[in-house]
């Protein structure tokens, strides 16, 4: 099982340093852990500016109705509260769960447990991981530290993708600025 993690990791290292297209690599990190652990669905949110919202910035294995089922409001989940202060958060019946702001939704969908980790940089949370699983149960001590170094490695990629769009902004201000001096 162990061996099954590192090849993970490995891919999902492979596929970070392969794209600087955010959305593709999240995606596919979100894709890749959620099948290394046998489950269902998996998510990668990150914190919007105010730090009120998780924004959802890539899926799998999730229905279209369930994806619209609202916004993920910090305060008023207190699993995501608690994942985001950086505590991995497991969830054995998330429906049953008062600390899951969707349980009727979760329910529909055919969501029982939940395993949530931080997406961490400096220090600050800037987004979390989660994947579901289909049938009640526990998840071990093994797949929880899979997957806090899957969410190490990319939050590490956001914050270069982050990067690397600034720089590119910033080249693309600073040109058109070069090219208006000359045209005066």
């Amino acid at each position: 099982m162990a061996q099954d993690y590192f090849r993970a990791l490995r891919d999902v290292a492979l596929v970070i340093n392969s794209s600087l297209e955010p959305k593709d690599v999240l995606h596919k990190i979100a894709e890749e852990t959620a099948k290394t652990m046998g489950c269902k669905a998996g998510t990668i949110r990150l914190l919007d500016r105010t730090g009120r919202f998780l924004l959802p910035s890539a899926d799998y294995g999730l229905s279209e109705n369930y994806k619209r089922k609202g916004p993920v409001e910090v305060k008023k989940s207190g699993m995501d509260s608690e994942v985001l202060a950086g505590k991995a958060i497991h969830l054995k019946d998330a429906a049953a769960d008062g600390r899951f702001q969707y349980p009727d939704s979760a329910k529909a969908e055919g969501l029982v447990s939940v395993l949530s980790v931080p997406l961490m940089a400096d220090g600050k949370a800037i987004g979390l991981m989660r994947v579901y699983s289909d049938v009640e149960r526990e998840f071990t001590p093994d797949e929880e530290t899979f997957m806090e170094a899957v969410a190490a490695i990319s939050a590490i990629a956001i914050v270069n993708a982050r990067l690397h769009e600034e720089l590119r902004n910033n080249y693309e201000l600073m040109s058109k600025h070069a090219y208006s001096v000359y045209e005066d």
